[in-house]
């Protein structure tokens, strides 16, 4: 359990995980109180922590998805949105994390039918 500063329960995870693992929900909990509390870039960076630094983590693409929600809501750069999305889409199609950012990706173009 990752508790904030008020001791309110932000992240909780149950159950053994090997190492590696246990090490990246950690710091994807550090990431969701800093997230809550509306500190983007401090989000930001413990999302990127775990994606690089725990690239065979079941949590990247979850960390992927809400980085680039950290990054956005700090610029307001939308186009961050749309990369990453195409990205979780070539790297892991039919993820959860996949399909939430589908919206951010541009439709495909509809093609009319005579």
């Amino acid at each position: 359990m990752v508790l904030d500063h008020d001791g309110k329960e932000r992240f909780r995870t149950e159950g053994y995980l090997p190492r590696e693992e246990f090490v990246a929900q950690l710091e994807m909990g550090l990431a969701r109180v800093a997230f809550v509390h509306k500190q983007w870039a401090e989000a930001e960076k413990r999302y990127t922590t775990v994606v690089r630094d725990h690239a065979t983590s079941k949590s990247v693409p979850e960390a992927m998805y809400w980085g680039a929600v950290s990054y956005y809501s700090k610029t307001k750069d939308h186009k961050v949105l749309g990369r990453v999305g195409e990205e979780l889409a070539q790297k892991y199609p039919g993820n959860l994390w996949t399909e939430k950012a589908s919206v951010w990706m541009p439709a495909a173009p509809q093609v009319k039918s005579a």
